[in-house]
């Protein structure tokens, strides 16, 4: 029982947080205020001339009437020429009208019909007109709120810290920016004009109707506030549906862009029945979730249709009365019969307007989910610009956990680093070397201690004064499609080819990019898929030496290149690195040979710090990485030139 009722509050929560957000998207409609405007006064003046229609229908019918009656009675003809006379008198009063009101209505008729026809033109071309008007602007205004939506969210999530993205699959946050912004953006060009125009129309037709005739109008009252009850509960109903169908199309999306990122890998261990499989699943998923909404909405319309018709029914049946009892005309019944339409129309769009303000209200709480997340790194209110840092980095009893819960990851981690010294990280997999090189440019913040970089806390400073400072080449090397010399003057797109050129060079990577038919020129392909690894992180360290930084971060900088390869880079880092306060992270010691200082990692300590020579002798761990796993490549750095040759 308490957990039905527990389970109860939370969707009556969610619904809530939903509506919510939903007004929160509407709002967005102030920052489009001219289009908006326009729209809806569009929508006014269609509206208002589409409600003069049916009174002109009235005025038409009743000329023909009137006209019909009065060539009737006046074509009367008796015997003698006093009875004619009597007799189109006494006929005159029993329609109510007067001989000379009787002659006005046989020559004013064809004249009336005349005019009635050409104000329903007139009426309907400047509907047409405003109708048009309406539409452009309100499709205008729901793609500037898209646009704004979109813009934010990249805006956002360009901003939310590392541990954000470690807890969010990437196809999510893709189909919040895509898929739930159109649905919020059709609902504002669709949905919340429909119902802007259904509540236009049903006052200003129940203000006629009650005025004409209030007796007739009482009949279909009670219909409202039933067709009313249905759309809370429809809406009530549809809007956690919409929300689960949001969350298998984000897990469809997942999957296609998980198999598509590593297609090769799928490839090459015959993987694809696997991925096939866990698609069809996906789709499954979707495809059920889908039919149980369908299944929802089927059972909506013909209730509301129902409605509807039971108060045409009612108001037949009423009206027939009052024609019989001579206190309705022909007329006045047809103009009635239109404006019941306009009461009714709004009842038969409610199940359009609910799925459309469902899935928008469903999609718009994904959105400001992203949008009120919490960055757990961020500049403080009171943040200073770092000015230019000499490069002195020092870790004062540094603790870290991810998402300041479970076994730390690093733990009471203490070092200095003197400006223009190198410092090599070293530890087997899951030491915390990534983690040390991820807290100096704050990706991360620490759970206890501090990282200071010429003094300052990095927490005190804003993050863009500080990473614009340091040049990194992380473990895994991603470019962006473009040319070669985009991705090289990547940080700095104002750089001159000459500069570029440089950077290449000394990443030794000048003269594989000549080999290239377009030279820098040469596009680089989706993740830079047309170039080999070695090939790749090239680039990418020829992209931070272009920062020309003074704080330098290579992690695992030259794990996928060849020795000779590597001796290159290295020779070229090693005059790079004068002067600038350097952080390596290699799993060959050939790299780190000439550190200035080498931090052996072991379960998130600093078990050992020293240069090569000292370490060999105090520290059995860097003893073990040296014998068991580099001597090849210790050996192979002492002679490049042969393996050059």
């Amino acid at each position: 029982m308490q957990a039905q009722a527990t389970q109860n509050w939370s969707r009556g929560r969610g619904r809530s947080r939903s509506n919510g957000s939903l007004g929160r998207a509407i709002r967005y409609l102030g920052k489009q205020r001219r289009s908006t405007l326009m729209a809806y006064g569009a929508l006014f003046i269609a509206t208002i001339a589409q409600l003069a229609v049916p009174q002109l229908v009235q005025n038409m019918i009743d000329a023909v009437t009137n006209g019909t009656v009065a060539k009737s009675i006046m074509n009367i003809e008796m015997p003698l020429p006093a009875l004619t006379e009597a007799t189109r008198n006494l006929a005159a009063q029993q329609a109510g009208r007067t001989l000379e009101q009787l002659q006005a209505d046989a020559a004013n008729a064809e004249t009336l019909l005349i005019n009635a026809a050409i104000f329903i033109v007139a009426f309907a071309i400047m509907r047409g007109l405003f109708s048009f008007v309406q539409a452009y602007m309100a499709e205008k205004t729901s793609q500037g709120v898209a646009f704004d939506f979109r813009n934010e969210l990249f805006a956002k999530i360009q901003r939310l810290s590392f541990s954000y993205h470690d807890q969010n699959q990437t196809g999510q946050l893709m189909i919040r920016a895509t898929d739930d912004v159109e649905k919020v953006r059709l609902f504002i060009a669709q949905g919340l004009v429909l119902a802007a125009q259904a509540f236009i129309l049903l006052t200003v037709t129940l203000i006629i109707l009650l005025a004409t005739n209030w007796r007739l109008t009482l009949v279909i009252l009670p219909t409202l506030p039933i067709a009313l009850v249905l759309f809370i509960i429809f809406g009530m109903v549809s809007q956690p549906l919409f929300v689960e169908v949001q969350r298998r199309i984000s897990r469809l999306n997942t999957v296609l862009q998980e198999a598509l990122a590593g297609i090769k890998v799928v490839k090459a261990f015959v993987r694809e029945p696997y991925e096939q499989k866990r698609f069809d699943q996906a789709a499954d998923d979707l495809f059920y979730q889908s039919i149980k909404v369908s299944r929802t909405f089927a059972f909506l319309f013909p209730v509301i249709f129902l409605i509807a018709q039971l108060g045409q029914a009612a108001i037949l049946y009423f009206g027939g009365r009052q024609i019989l009892e001579g206190t309705l005309n022909l007329g006045e019944y047809q103009s009635f019969s239109l404006y019941l339409i306009y009461v009714f129309f709004p009842l038969g769009q409610l199940g359009f307007i609910i799925s459309l303000m469902a899935q928008a209200a469903a999609s718009a709480s994904r959105i400001f989910e992203i949008l009120d997340a919490k960055s757990d790194v961020a500049d403080k209110p009171d943040a200073t610009a770092l000015p230019p840092i000499q490069g002195h980095v020092e870790f004062k009893d540094v603790t870290f956990r991810y998402f300041n819960s479970g076994e730390p990851v690093l733990k009471d981690v203490s070092f200095v680093a003197e400006p223009g010294q190198t410092v090599a990280l070293l530890g087997a997999t899951g030491s915390g070397k990534t983690t040390i090189i991820n807290l100096i440019p704050r990706f991360y913040d620490v759970s206890e201690g501090a990282v200071l970089i010429d003094g300052y806390d990095v927490r005190d400073v804003t993050l863009d004064s500080l990473r614009s400072q340091i040049g990194i080449v992380l473990q895994e090397t991603n470019l962006f499609s473009g040319t070669i010399r985009d991705n090289i003057a990547f940080g700095r797109p104002d750089a001159t080819m000459d500069e570029v050129i440089e950077a290449a060079k000394a990443a030794a990577a000048h003269d594989f990019i000549l080999t290239f038919p377009d030279g820098y020129d040469t596009p680089v392909g989706e993740r830079g898929t047309t170039l080999s690894g070695g090939q790749k992180q090239r680039i990418a360290i020829a992209r931070a030496l272009l920062l020309n930084p003074r704080l330098l971060i290579l992690d695992d900088s030259t794990s996928s290149v060849d020795l000779v390869t590597e001796y290159k880079i290295q020779k070229a880092l090693d005059n790079l690195m004068k002067g600038r306060t350097s952080f390596v992270i290699a799993q060959r010691i050939s790299t780190v040979l000439n550190a200035d200082q080498i931090l052996v990692m072991d379960k998130g300590q600093v078990v050992a710090r020293g240069k090569h020579e000292e370490l060999m002798e105090t520290s059995p761990i860097y003893a073990e990485i040296y014998h068991s796993q580099l001597v090849g490549d210790a050996e192979a750095e002492l002679t490049p030139d042969a393996q050059e040759a």
